[in-house]
């Protein structure tokens, strides 16, 4: 155990302790070849071979305390680095925990977004909802809430809500639909103290993150394929810089190897074969440097 003002050379790195994005964090840090706690009371871990020390904190405070220096990076939602105004700046966009934040009003009622300026708008989010709200020239009246905030309508402390909206379900459940544009788009991403460069340790964590995504988004693709039919194969999976071809043993036969984006792999499956491809075979990859 450590503590957060304690003075080591390591990299020290936030990491959301619960919620929805502590497991798919912890999973990627895992992928990318770092130590991390198994038992969840653990609040620090440090990971002798990486130089790394792990602080596992409240999603919401992890851009507070990058933002002030404590902490060198940390993984965190994009809403929550917006809302929280801290000294802190999005570096990597990570690629899970993605949520929309939208408006929703009672089932039938007229507000619309141009109607917003002194309307009652419950949420969780009150400096990211301010700042939309300041950016169109509308003044609302923000109520702050913890949580349940589909219910603030029905008790009457609110006009409209704010809020994550990931199925609905749960809004008309509550009598609520969701109106207007999406407030933001977000997902985990990495942030840094806004203006500081990145150590070498934290460079080093940003490309092996980035060789993760990668290696979710892409798969390995070899296939043997007749001379006659390598350019024609080639095309349909050119890879990043060009497949890798080599001849076989068999007179007249190649191999190929590429690598080719995870969706549609299938289908490009079934195009190769009938483009002449024969013992095509797919690999996952685990991590990859671009």
């Amino acid at each position: 155990m450590g503590y957060i003002g304690a003075v080591t050379e390591m990299l020290k790195i936030a990491v959301p302790n619960k919620g929805s994005l502590a497991e798919d964090a912890s999973a990627m840090l895992r992928a990318a070849g770092y130590r991390q706690r198994w038992d969840a009371k653990d609040l620090v871990l440090t990971d002798e071979a990486n130089s790394i020390e792990f602080y596992y904190l409240r999603p919401r405070d992890i851009a507070v305390y990058v933002g002030e220096g404590t902490l060198d990076v940390g993984i965190t939602g994009r809403d929550m680095l917006l809302d929280s105004a801290a000294q802190a700046e999005e570096i990597l966009s990570l690629g899970f925990g993605g949520t929309r934040f939208r408006f929703a009003r009672p089932v039938g009622s007229d507000i619309d977004t141009g109607g917003l300026s002194g309307a009652r708008v419950a949420t969780s989010y009150p400096g990211l909802v301010r700042a939309y709200l300041d950016a169109r020239g509308m003044s609302a009246r923000l109520i702050r809430l913890d949580g349940a905030v589909e219910s603030a309508i029905r008790l009457g402390v609110a006009d409209v809500i704010a809020d994550v909206v990931e199925t609905g379900s749960t809004l008309k459940k509550a009598g609520l639909e969701i109106f207007g544009e999406v407030i933001l788009e977000s997902e985990a991403i990495l942030v840094r103290r806004r203006g500081v460069e990145l150590t070498s340790d934290a460079e080093q964590l940003v490309r092996r993150l980035s060789g993760v995504i990668v290696a979710r988004d892409y798969v390995v693709v070899d296939f043997d394929v007749p001379q006659e039919h390598v350019e024609q194969t080639s095309a349909l999976a050119p890879g990043l810089e060009g497949p890798t071809v080599s001849p076989l043993a068999k007179p007249g036969w190649f191999a190929v190897r590429t690598m080719v984006p995870r969706k549609g792999h299938q289908a490009l499956m079934d195009a190769l074969w009938l483009a002449g491809a024969r013992a095509i075979l797919v690999t996952q990859v685990s991590s990859a440097r671009l």
